[in-house]
């Protein structure tokens, strides 16, 4: 596993002009990528799109259909036998339908968690912003200095430190769901998340 560096770019043109940079400054062109990066939420990790099976805040969402519909088919029946008089029989069928389905609506709701296991919302959590991506392999922290200086000259935004395996100017082991590095350019260290 190699470390690498990479930087946003906002055209295709700046891209291309940064790959040939780093070929100049000796950095083999099999080490070096570029890739569009989607924006959150539409990476096709599965089949069907997407970046996860289900939403992070939803495991329990099942549980809290279940039982919202139930509380709603009784709530709805009740009520629609009260008004029996006036619709006749069809009356709490009906509303316990529509109290079912509104009960699995609320159920949902109130079953959604936007929490982590840490107890930090979800929303909190940092991803990379979409747009041209140009990442570099790279040996030892001379060249990973090196190639930060380079792509900061060449306005790069969100420089970050990542690892993995380019072979052949193509990262296939590049997972965007894993929080980014960025490079802090003042000390040259990494953190996690914006400062």
């Amino acid at each position: 596993m190699s470390s690498i560096i990479l930087g946003r770019f906002q055209l295709v043109d700046e891209t291309e002009y940064a790959v040939d940079e780093l070929v100049q400054a000796g950095y083999p062109r099999d080490a070096i990528t570029t890739f569009y990066l989607n924006p959150a939420g539409q990476h096709d990790t599965y089949p069907v799109g997407g970046d996860r099976n289900e939403s992070p805040g939803a495991k329990d969402t099942p549980t809290g259909v279940a039982a919202g519909a139930a509380t709603g088919a009784i709530v709805g029946a009740t009520v629609g036998s009260t008004t029996a008089p006036v619709t006749g029989p069809a009356g709490p069928a009906l509303g316990g339908l529509v109290g079912a389905h509104l009960g699995s609506l609320v159920g949902t709701l109130n079953a959604t968690d936007d929490t982590d296991e840490g107890g930090r919302h979800t929303q909190e959590v940092e991803v990379r912003k979409a747009g041209m991506r140009v990442a570099v392999a790279v040996e030892g922290i001379p060249q990973e200095n090196e190639a930060i200086a380079l792509l900061h000259s060449l306005k790069a935004a969100d420089i970050e430190r990542s690892e993995g395996h380019i072979e052949h100017g193509d990262w296939e082991d590049f997972d965007p769901l894993t929080p980014p590095r960025y490079v802090d350019l003042q000390g040259n260290r990494s953190y996690t998340g914006r400062i």
